[in-house]
């Protein structure tokens, strides 16, 4: 069929105008940034994960597993797993559904898993699809029967719509290709942990404004395969560029830029809803936005941001200001003894290194760079023998500077991240020498001595190319000694330096994560005694713009 477009389930969570430029016959030959090895070496990792669930599963089913080989061509797929399902198998790995070509639907699941009455779609991911917490329906990893499910009094569900999303594709599927378990809308999720399988019921109505699951992938199903076959056929683009945070990973976003720039499009300083509403009352570039008057009314209701502020983002924009100051005076909690802390994890594995610069007064502890790490391949128990270490420290400073009666704080920037990581080790390794309870990290988190200075810098700046570290603390006149520096490139660094693919562990990428993490926390000191300086004032004032 000329022009016929299938679009898989990942089409749901995917920008509208990606899926434009994907099936716009016009866009084939365009330059698209190269793929991005961090990415890549995550797709490696989850097809690692599904073999290891995959053959952890057949253990289990014995003789009642059929598997359908992923490396067969797409036709043979489908009728194996047509064959498979006209069979009764229990356990299908690796189905492929017919296309759905009146809808426009392609796609299978790692598991498709057989009741009395049909089929019910199980998938498997790498990452955490629960919490501590109580209530999330679960079985044992091994038990796929969601009839055993039962509310987990450890576990509660952690927000994964994608997931969810997901699994309503499959099921729509399963019931065009009559297989669907016609009682209950069900599915299943094994995710990083993999000890466990949470069912998610797809017609109950959880999602905001009491929608369901399928209602909800119905509606964002429908726009996208719209937003394809317009693209396709040549139509008008049912979408056009806007800067979201899905670009900053997209391929496509060297086209997108391009467009945006030449059109000074007001996503370039405002994002999301808030652009698509200013287009919408005729602000549809920075130089308008610019020129506003933000003591007039607004334009809109603003959500990811204030109107003023909006009106000096283009206006730091338009003068090619990374950054300005939204006060007059800007202020930076200081202490006689300061302690710099950054955290490296390896998504969600684990936290290998937790690195801590000291500076301040003399309290009897070596200043300058202290790191405390792991370098056996995560996830370890090794884990909490590093944490332990540096919680240790960590309170052995506190400790000196309170009895010296000296003050003290402690830096981080952004403390979303080290905080998810200092309660998770916590309860993860609770009971294990040196680990702190969760009441006593609570304690150091709420008091007056833990600064977030993402928080101060968002408080007092306005940032016209972002607010990440690696953007403003340049301005701060900092530089990282490895022109690589950034999370994606310390995933590779990390791969190598613990040997995780196989190959001995390498001294050299050991060395080269100490000395980045060193940087991020000499980063931050830079970055606050900037702030605390003189050289402050020189960053103009969005008053003053």
């Amino acid at each position: 069929m000329t022009n016929e477009v299938l679009l898989d389930a990942a089409v749901v969570t995917r920008c509208r105008r990606r899926v434009h430029l994907e099936h716009d016959p016009a866009m084939r030959d365009a330059p698209l940034l190269p793929p991005d090895p961090a990415a890549e070496q995550r797709i490696a990792d989850a097809r690692a994960h599904r073999a290891e669930i995959a053959r952890r599963l057949e253990a289990a089913t014995a003789r009642r597993w059929v598997s359908v080989p992923a490396d067969l061509p797409v036709p043979e797929r489908v009728r194996r797993t047509l064959e498979a399902l006209a069979e009764g198998a229990a356990y299908i790995w690796g189905g492929l559904l017919p296309a759905d070509r009146e809808a426009g639907r392609r796609g299978g699941a790692e598991l498709l898993v057989r009741t009395s009455a049909g089929y019910l779609p199980v998938i498997v991911v790498r990452h955490r699809i629960t919490d501590p917490g109580e209530g999330a329906r679960t079985t044992p990893m091994t038990d796929l029967d969601p009839g055993n499910a039962v509310a987990d009094p450890a576990r509660k569900l952690r927000s994964q719509p994608r997931d969810q999303l997901r699994l309503a594709h499959v099921r729509r599927l399963l019931e065009r290709a009559g297989h669907a378990e016609p009682r209950h809308a069900l599915g299943g999720v094994i995710g990083l942990d993999a000890d466990v399988v949470v069912w998610h019921d797809l017609a109950a109505e959880t999602w905001p404004g009491g929608r369901t699951a399928l209602a909800e992938y119905d509606t964002r199903f429908a726009d996208r395969i719209a937003v394809a076959r317009a693209a396709a056929a040549g139509y008008p683009a049912l979408a056009e560029p806007s800067r979201v945070l899905e670009c900053r990973r997209c391929p496509w976003w060297s086209v997108c830029e391009e467009e945006l720039s030449r059109g000074r499009d007001v996503s370039l300083v405002v994002r999301g809803e808030d652009a698509m509403e200013l287009r919408r009352a005729g602000v549809s570039t920075v130089d308008e936005l610019a020129a506003l008057d933000p003591a007039d009314e607004p334009p809109i209701q603003w959500t990811g941001t204030t109107f003023p502020d909006a009106v000096a983002l283009a206006r730091a924009w338009l003068a090619d200001l990374t950054v300005v100051r939204r006060v007059g005076e800007v202020s930076v909690p200081r202490a006689d003894v300061e302690v710099d802390i950054d955290m490296e994890s390896f998504g969600d594995s684990g936290a290998y290194l937790w690195g801590c610069l000291l500076s301040g007064a003399d309290i009897g502890v070596e200043r300058g760079y202290h790191a405390f790490a792991t370098w056996e391949p995560l996830p370890t128990v090794d884990e909490a023998r590093s944490f332990a270490e540096f919680w240790t420290w960590l309170s052995d400073v506190r400790a000196r500077a309170a009895s010296a009666g000296l003050t003290f704080r402690a830096y981080c920037y952004n403390a979303l991240a080290e905080n998810r990581w200092l309660f998770g080790s916590a309860e993860r390794f609770a009971g294990l020498p040196g680990i702190p309870s969760r009441g006593e990290v609570q304690s150091f988190v709420d008091s007056a001595e833990w600064i977030d200075l993402f928080r101060s810098v968002s408080e007092q700046f306005l940032c016209s190319h972002g607010k990440g570290l690696k953007v403003v603390a340049p301005v701060a006149g900092f530089t990282w000694r490895d022109p690589e520096a950034g999370g994606e490139a310390s995933m590779r660094w990390y791969r190598d330096a613990v040997g995780m693919d196989g190959a001995a562990p390498d001294p050299v990428q050991r060395a080269r994560l100490l000395r980045y993490n060193e940087d991020d926390v000499l980063a931050t000191r830079a970055l606050r005694e900037w702030m605390a300086g003189p050289a402050i004032h020189d960053v103009p004032y969005m008053g003053d713009l």
